[in-house]
């Protein structure tokens, strides 16, 4: 198989019809005692709306004297969920005995974690161990943004004959400090989907958000950007937690979180397809505009550019740059648009321009 290619819908992965939009994917960050675990499960079934069931069994920590699961033991809890609630459940794999394990043990869905996805070695370890199997899989984004690092562990696992498989937003870690665990950079799961309109995306909003009281912005963000479900941490008692308290809901909160959420359409009438039609007629001939506009400015950058040469002159001049950004910056306040998005903007035409007048500058 090349590329991502023949990718089943999420909803047709079992005979058990996940018919809900979103998915909803929730359960503790760690299994931490059968009695926990359980009685997580069947708070949650009983809210109506979570198809899966996720638990921590064997946890990548930065430290080793912090909690790391309980393995086997949290495997034979996960059945007795099963048993008890008939929800689907869902452990984080990042060794072959990890695959064989779980599927010894009837875990129906599997993830790959962000650390392991960072490692082409380990994921290309589980997609050998995943050789031939059916079990769905889900790949969380690596630590850092590298969207083809993400890619690649996506195809590795679908080149081992995965063809269920969905990718799991959980954000990026920060070089900043910043309110949020991750920063989102939703930029980067927009560019996944418009490459690979198949790939089901899930959104972890509980790890982007660190803190119970940014998840709700989150996972409504991700319902305006048409993802195909959540993952939410929840917990019995998020207080007594041995990992991750901050992050967790009780599945009380984690219902009324999900009934305030808007989920938008995204099959429209006709009616709303002709308006939409016009605004984006609108949008594509304004981008032309601007598209000639910026081709005329680098035709004058390389004039400039010849100008420079002939006179002996550096390209970087930063008292004019330094003028550009702040009558761009002027103009765009009064104009009602962000500084932030307008100063990146004005950054990147600038290194443009001073690639194209290098090009110029050493021209033979």
């Amino acid at each position: 198989m090349s590329g991502l290619d023949n990718i089943k819908p999420i909803h047709n992965w079992f005979s058990k019809k996940l018919d809900t939009h979103p998915i909803v994917i929730s359960g503790p960050c760690s299994a931490e005692s059968e009695e926990q675990l359980v009685s997580t499960a069947k708070a949650l079934s009983d809210t109506k709306q979570v198809q899966i069931f996720r638990a921590g069994v064997w946890k990548p920590r930065t430290r080793p004297n912090s909690f790391e699961g309980r393995g086997l033991d949290a495997l034979q809890w996960l059945n007795t969920v099963k048993q008890e609630t008939g929800l689907l459940t869902m452990v984080e794999v990042a060794a072959p005995k990890h695959v064989e394990m779980c599927l010894r043990h009837n875990v129906d869905i599997l993830w790959v974690g962000a650390r392991t996805t960072s490692n082409p070695f380990s994921v290309q370890e589980l997609a050998s161990a995943l050789q031939g199997m059916n079990v769905p899989v889900m790949v969380k984004n690596p630590i850092n943004p590298d969207i083809n690092l993400w890619i690649g562990a996506l195809e590795r696992i679908h080149k081992a004959g995965i063809s269920k498989l969905a990718a799991i937003h959980r954000g990026f870690y920060p070089f900043e400090k910043t309110i949020l665990r991750n920063i989102p950079k939703w930029e980067i799961p927009i560019e996944l989907k418009s490459r690979f309109h198949n790939l089901p995306i899930i959104c972890d909003p509980s790890h982007i958000a660190g803190s119970r009281k940014y998840i709700h912005e989150m996972a409504q963000k991700a319902m305006d950007l048409n993802m195909d479900g959540l993952m939410i941490e929840s917990h019995i008692c998020p207080e007594e937690a041995l990992s991750d308290p901050d992050q967790q809901l009780t599945p009380e909160d984690l219902n009324q979180l999900l009934r305030g959420l808007v989920c938008r359409l995204h099959v429209v009438g006709d009616e709303e397809i002709d308006q939409l039609v016009k605004f984006r007629s609108q949008i594509d001939s304004v981008d032309a505009q601007l598209i000639e506009l910026l081709a005329q400015r680098m035709n004058i950058v390389e004039e400039i550019g010849e100008y420079k040469k002939e006179k002996n002159m550096t390209i970087l001049q930063l008292q004019r740059w330094e003028k550009v950004r702040e009558r761009g910056v002027d103009l765009a306040k009064s104009l009602g648009l962000s500084e932030k998005f307008i100063t990146q903007l004005l950054r990147m035409i600038h290194k443009e321009a001073i690639l194209r007048q290098n090009e110029v500058m050493n021209r033979k």
